[in-house]
């Protein structure tokens, strides 16, 4: 490459460099972002190209000068593209008006999807022209969302003040002053207990297609998911269930007394009462029904570890109005400043969880035959339905005598070690460390539900 700087020849140096890069490229996503080849009218939408591997590789000389040369013009072409201005469509653009006193964005227009999963209705007294109070329902949005779409360029925000109106067509009864994406920053976080590590990760999950909310309702306005369904007890009718029902506690402290003393040396004594061998040689009480027995300090204090958002997927059907239960429950602190939760947090995250239903096996479909040209024998004819024969004089009489046992129910069986890996209760913690988020699933496992024997 130096030997093209180093020898004279009539075809200037710049024509040289661009006739070797075209030679040299393949069009593939393999070579480094051509920063030139950007439009350069005004008028052309800049755009940003793909990433791909160096032409060439640093060396401790600092390079040639042809090295040089091209990393000046790409440079100097990358920052003619990162400085171009943002622009969107104004047909396809929202406005609304920010409160600082309530904390919330009053939509004044909305157009996009994105309000399909975004915003709530809440109910506010306004003055109407003769000067009567009059209470309408009105569009909000909450700090993160407003927010959010303030930065990724969908809305226009102003916040509300006693200043003239705006000087723009069709929002002459805005009050306010507009607001840029900094000073948004500046007023909104801080805000409805919002902080930078939430917003980020209430914007890193609505960029994935979720559909994000507020797991405590900021007001008595905002939606909520219905209460998890509470298993109903069956009553008890049967002369049967109740006596077992009144002589359970005399036959429970019967097998108390008979039941021998846990020893050391013979650990499976009798194990047929007991259960299965590895319950037997259980001497410590298990599971998460067993209380914890640490003692809280006097003046314990709050725990980071409160869930914020509930998640549902971008294929759960999401209405607005009527939240379905979430698919996650995600808690949200700063790596730097928070240490590991404690098995007292993570029992009182599971307290407030409903018990998920038990994972069912993917369900596989019969392998189909099917039939190419030309390719194996024909596949046998299909048989005919068979006929039941008429009930004979006898199987009229007594059809008890001969009833069959009616086929049992195909049901999949759950799997235990998905069972296992799965748990009956989740939450997933996002740890924010600068800006980058990282998400940890926590399970309470049902080791102690599944007989291994």
């Amino acid at each position: 490459m130096d030997d093209t700087l180093e020898q004279p020849n009539s075809v200037p140096v710049t024509e040289q460099i661009d006739r070797e890069e075209d030679e040299q490229s393949s069009g593939d996503e393999d070579q480094g972002p051509d920063w030139t080849k950007l439009p350069s009218l005004p008028t052309a939408r800049p755009f940003i190209p793909k990433r791909g591997e160096k032409d060439f590789e640093p060396t401790t000389a600092g390079g040639s000068g042809l090295q040089r040369h091209v990393l000046d013009r790409s440079r100097h072409a990358m920052l003619e593209a990162l400085s171009a201005p943002r622009t969107i469509s104004s047909k396809s653009i929202s406005y609304a008006v920010w409160h600082p006193d309530i904390a919330r964005a009053h939509v004044t227009v909305s157009r996009g999807i994105h309000f399909a999963s975004m915003g709530h209705s809440v109910a506010r007294t306004g003055t109407v022209d003769d000067g009567a109070k009059k209470i309408h329902k009105r569009l909000e949005l909450l700090p993160e969302e407003i927010l959010y779409l303030v930065e990724r360029g969908a809305m226009l925000c102003w916040k509300a003040c006693d200043l003239a109106p705006a000087d723009i067509p069709g929002l002459e009864t805005v009050d306010g002053v507009p607001m840029t994406v900094q000073q948004a920053f500046a007023e909104v976080i801080g805000t409805e207990d919002l902080t930078l590590e939430k917003y980020q990760v209430f914007a890193y999950l609505k960029r994935l297609g979720y559909a994000v909310t507020r797991t405590i309702p900021p007001n008595a306005d905002y939606p909520v998911p219905p209460p998890p369904e509470q298993p109903q007890r069956t009553s008890r009718t049967s002369f049967f269930d109740r006596v077992l029902f009144i002589m359970r506690w005399p036959l429970r402290a019967l097998m108390h007394l008979l039941a021998p003393r846990f020893d050391w040396w013979r650990p499976i004594r009798l194990s047929c009462l007991h259960g299965n061998s590895f319950r037997s040689l259980r001497f410590l009480p298990g599971g998460h029904d067993v209380p914890l027995h640490v003692k809280a300090p006097p003046r314990a204090p709050v725990s980071p570890y409160q869930i914020f958002y509930n998640v549902c997927k971008p294929s759960t059907p999401f209405k607005k109005t009527a939240p379905p239960p979430p698919d996650y429950s995600v808690v949200v602190v700063n790596a730097r400043r928070t240490p590991m939760p404690t098995l007292s947090e993570l029992t009182a995250l599971f307290d407030v969880l409903p018990e998920l239903p038990p994972p069912l096996p993917r369900k596989r479909q019969p392998f189909a035959q099917q039939k190419s040209v030309g390719a194996g024998p024909a596949p046998p004819p299909a048989s005919a339905p068979k006929t039941m024969p008429s009930p004979s004089m006898m199987q009229r009489l007594f059809p008890w005598a001969f009833s069959s046992p009616a086929p049992a129910e195909t049901t999949r069986k759950v799997n235990p070690f998905l069972s296992l890996k799965t748990g009956k209760k989740m939450v997933v913690i996002a740890a924010v460390d600068a800006g980058m988020i990282s998400f940890f699933r926590f399970g309470e496992g049902v080791f102690t539900e599944w007989p291994m024997t």
